[in-house]
């Protein structure tokens, strides 16, 4: 038994999520997931007076819209539109899948992506000090907001560019989900810059997820106007663009978004929830693009699934200003939010 889940439980339900009595809250898992963590949520929701709704299904063989054909789709959808808030622990994940789409439409609905999550990880990734952590990712996000060039370099080769589009949102997970929307595990900033202005090499020294997991081996990408144009590597950069290439849309080299991690609990697992969030290091998602990151453009071909790879000891420039460097926060004024 893991009681210590009980108090990570309950910040989740009450503070990060301010769940209140009769709401009715639907948890959703699959086969592969984590059942202890999703029995301390659950019990710390009856405890508040909501009413847990657990959803499991048989693990996909897909995630996103590639986890269709084997998802009940027509009950699972209904299901979700109609609850007050949706907590996702699946390991073959729901988002951007069809009944995820079909969820959001709810424009009331609460929901938080922690897919994948361990015993483990549930500890050590809100276990933390989230009225801090609010507090500088907030500043971060302005300065970010308030920039116009964006570089990204770390040790293993990446050197990439970009423009910020400046109608789009700089979307800031700090623990905060008491209200409606799209919410994610706390300690990640993500945006998408103008798509044309991305150049540049991308070089994963952490994680692909999917299709490879923790990486042994750089995968680099060049990328020209927002698109992967080649891949560079061994045979993991060669399993990857094949797995690019199964889905036969070119959409599946389209770069979605570029990410932040900043979560001080967060570690190299080969959970790309956590991977992302690793202090230090940038993520750019691949193929699928959530509307909520380009409220100024509709894709009306999306890319049918996404993944995620990270760069680890990123040195980020926004504009002339040295955020991180090798990882580490080095500009005076976030650090100081830092301080205790």
């Amino acid at each position: 038994m893991r009681f210590d889940l009980s108090k990570v439980a309950m910040k989740l339900v009450c503070d990060i999520f301010n769940i209140k009595p009769n709401e009715e809250v639907a948890i959703t898992y699959d086969t592969l997931s984590h059942l202890a963590v999703v029995e301390a949520v659950a019990s710390e929701i009856v405890r508040v007076g909501a009413k847990p709704l657990l959803l499991c299904v048989s693990a996909p063989r897909g995630v996103g819209k590639a986890a269709d054909p084997d998802l009940p789709l027509r009950s699972l959808s209904a299901t979700l539109q109609s609850v007050d808030v949706w907590i996702e622990f699946n390991h073959q994940w729901l988002l951007y899948s069809s009944a995820f789409e079909a969820a959001i439409r709810n424009t009331n609905l609460r929901y938080m992506c922690l897919v994948g999550m361990d015993e483990d990880m549930f500890v050590r990734t809100l276990d933390i000090d989230l009225e801090k952590l609010a507090s500088f990712m907030k500043r971060f996000a302005l300065i970010l907001k308030n920039a116009t060039e964006v570089r990204i370099t770390n040790p293993s080769g990446t050197d990439v560019r970009f423009s910020n589009h400046p109608q789009r949102p700089i979307v800031c997970d700090y623990g905060d989900a008491s209200k409606p929307g799209i919410h994610m595990l706390p300690g990640q900033m993500s945006w998408t810059p103008i798509e044309e202005s991305i150049n540049g090499k991308i070089v994963f020294d952490g994680s692909i997820v999917p299709p490879l997991g923790v990486l042994n081996e750089p995968v680099t990408l060049v990328v020209k106007e927002g698109r992967i144009v080649e891949i560079v590597g061994g045979s993991q950069a060669r399993q990857f663009e094949s797995w690019l290439k199964s889905f036969k849309h070119e959409g599946m080299f389209r770069l979605a978004h570029i990410s932040l991690g900043l979560n001080p609990g967060a570690r190299l697992s080969g959970n790309v929830l956590e991977d992302e969030r690793v202090w230090g290091c940038s993520e750019w998602g691949i193929g699928y693009i959530s509307e909520d990151l380009i409220p100024d453009k509709v894709y009306a071909d999306q890319a049918p699934s996404h993944c995620d790879g990270v760069c680890l000891n990123s040195t980020i420039v926004v504009g002339d200003r040295e955020i991180f460097v090798d990882g580490n926060l080095v500009d005076e004024e976030l650090c100081r939010l830092l301080e205790d």
